[in-house]
């Protein structure tokens, strides 16, 4: 499992022309689901997601989390993150998760993340999503 996490000052989700989305200041987050991943996993990224460290405290470090700034958590599913990138001009997908259990972990990392915090908002798992954001640093972390 790859979590690409991005620290926004704002985000948003939308299908179909309608957004379904967002979030003000806080984390974007891609989540790719790859052949392998189980729910400890699941339980281990969303844990150290809302953890992670990566806002800026009152000298400037980035000493806070997610949850110490109040900000959102906007967390969009990533087939792609999975991709294999090594040989070649064009992605392979053969290490990315079958689209059911990539939804099954996917839904369950969003239940364990919002078990943990209120601020979240998610997109559609496999919809075609147009996802727009303002990077704030720019500051943009892989977590697996």
């Amino acid at each position: 499992m790859k979590v690409l996490v991005q620290r926004a000052l704002n985000a948003r989700v939308v299908v179909d022309g309608e957004t379904i989305g967002a979030i003000d200041h806080g984390q974007l987050v891609l989540v790719g689901v790859e052949k392998g991943d189980s729910d400890v996993d699941v339980q281990r990224l969303a844990d150290k997601l809302l953890k992670y460290r990566m806002f800026g405290d009152e000298e400037g470090k980035m000493n806070l989390n997610v949850q110490q700034v109040n900000g959102g958590v906007l967390l969009v599913s990533q087939f792609t993150l999975a991709a294999e990138t090594k040989k070649g001009l064009r992605p392979g997908f053969s290490t990315a998760a079958i689209p059911a259990e990539g939804e099954r972990l996917f839904n369950d990392f969003v239940n364990r993340v919002r078990s943990q915090y209120n601020k979240v908002e998610t997109g559609r798992f496999g919809a075609d999503m147009k996802v727009s954001f303002t990077n704030d640093g720019p500051v943009t972390f892989m977590l697996d």
